[in-house]
């Protein structure tokens, strides 16, 4: 089983917490493990990417990380919450 790191685990945190139907639709199909996964692979190398693009225009190692993990961390971690039934 591949390891999740903290973007993975904080995806599960938080779709655990905000997207309760998408988990147990996933856990019941064997996936979310898979999925988590692969979330946090694409944070890590999109991370990465936008780390170098932003040093590249100038900004600090820290400034760079920090533009990149908010350009970066709704797309596959902090998904939006599902909406109330």
């Amino acid at each position: 089983m591949k390891t999740l790191t903290q973007y993975g685990l904080m995806a599960e945190k938080h779709w655990r917490e905000f997207l309760p139907n998408l988990v147990a639709e996933l856990e019941a199909r064997g996936e979310l493990q898979e999925m988590l996964y692969e979330a946090q692979e694409r944070t890590k190398d999109e991370m990465v990417d936008l780390r170098m693009q932003l040093m590249k225009q100038g900004r600090t190692p820290q400034q760079a990380n920090d533009q990149a993990w908010e350009m970066v961390r709704e797309r596959y971690l902090l998904l939006p919450p599902e909406a109330a039934k």
